[in-house]
């Protein structure tokens, strides 16, 4: 019997890796002499790093850079020489995390440190460059981290412009008589797993700029910037920037990646799967078991085991879950396909409780699940 086991992590709790040895462990109770392939996954949130780390076998890479108000900041990436292949996260040198919540100003914050990892890759020999955009601090659609691969960006009377996004307004003409010519030669592809597009109600900074500091007054300011960037692009670069899907993803930066990088958009986990070769693996699985820390109505909006479920499907895979919490009806099970679906909480307990016992109780979960297997094997 062939067992796949492709989880996310359970946040705080257990990595996916430990989620592949706690099944692994309560399979075997049962099934002993199964096979069983572990392939850890992530959608592009917390803890993704560690996992293309994992399958790129790459080294973490340490660089200066700036941090999103240009003060300088130690940031890493993943590089694996072998394959000429960076894994960058936008958050590690331009994040919200980096910042003081009274820090918080979008108008004011820059890209500039992303584009200074990727200058760094490339110097490193990269032909691929893998980029995550969750949790940015910024809404300059791009203009820093384009500033740091040698785009410049001037006003209507010849200015240079400080690459922020109180300046998008400003922005009247792009020069790329500087760019970094090694762009023409690496392939980007970018984690992107909102479609927002760039401007409007609906777009980067209506939608996300308020929790980066913006005021309303701000907020109303950067979209007219993001309208303004979206004219210029189009003229100078791209038709109808404001098309593409995810073009507002991370203050812009959507938009400014597909066309200063020439980037593909996808979602996170269908990057980190085509990564594994996921779809090729798990060809001849008897079952796939997935899981994280809740399953809920968002289970469907880009995350691991949405991913899992796609791939499962084409091979017509079963998929159980295993999951700290679980929030769905009957019918939303239905839906998502799940095969079986299961808490792995036992008895009456808090979080912390739960939490603490994770690894235990899913060896157990896993192990009943097996034995249930077993009498229908």
């Amino acid at each position: 019997m062939k067992f796949v086991i492709a989880p996310d992590k359970f946040k705080d709790s257990l990595t996916g890796f430990e989620f592949c040895g706690a099944v692994e462990e309560g399979l075997r109770k049962v099934f002993p002499n199964a096979e069983i392939l572990k392939l850890p996954l992530a959608d592009g949130g917390d803890g993704t790093m560690d996992v293309v780390k994992h399958y790129i076998e790459g080294e973490t890479i340490s660089h200066t850079v700036n941090d999103p108000f240009f003060r300088p900041i130690k940031a890493s990436y993943l590089y694996s020489r072998k394959n000429q292949i960076a894994y960058i996260e936008m958050s590690e040198a331009s994040g919200l995390r980096l910042l003081k919540e009274e820090e918080r100003n979008c108008m004011r914050t820059t890209t500039l440190g992303t584009g200074e990892l990727i200058s760094n890759a490339l110097n490193r020999g990269a032909k691929e460059i893998i980029l995550g955009i969750g949790g940015s601090a910024t809404n300059d659609c791009g203009m820093g981290m384009a500033t740091a691969l040698g785009f410049e960006f001037y006003d209507n009377n010849e200015n240079m412009l400080l690459p922020i996004g109180e300046n998008l307004i400003h922005v009247n003409r792009i020069s790329s008589s500087n760019k970094d010519q090694r762009l023409n030669n690496v392939k980007v592809k970018v984690a992107c797993d909102v479609t927002n597009p760039l401007f409007g109600d609906n777009g980067a900074a209506y939608i996300y700029a308020e929790q980066k500091g913006a005021t309303k007054e701000d907020i109303v300011k950067l979209d007219d910037g993001l309208k303004n960037m979206a004219q210029v692009l189009d003229e100078q670069f791209y038709s109808n920037i404001q098309g593409i899907e995810g073009a507002g993803a991370a203050g812009g930066l959507g938009a400014g990646t597909r066309v200063f990088l020439n980037a593909s958009l996808t979602s996170g986990i269908e990057l980190i799967k085509e990564i594994v070769d996921f779809d090729t693996k798990i060809k001849g699985s008897h079952w796939i078991i997935t899981g994280e820390g809740k399953l809920d109505g968002q289970t469907l909006s880009g995350k691991t085991i949405h991913g899992v479920l796609n791939s499962a499907k084409k091979r017509n895979i079963p998929v159980a879950a295993f999951c700290g919490a679980m929030e769905i009806s009957i019918a939303e099970q239905e839906e998502f396909g799940l095969d079986y679906a299961v808490s792995i909480v036992q008895g009456v307990s808090n979080l912390d409780e739960a939490m603490a016992n994770a690894y235990a109780n899913l060896v157990h979960a896993a192990y009943n699940f097996a034995k249930l297997l077993k009498q229908t094997f």
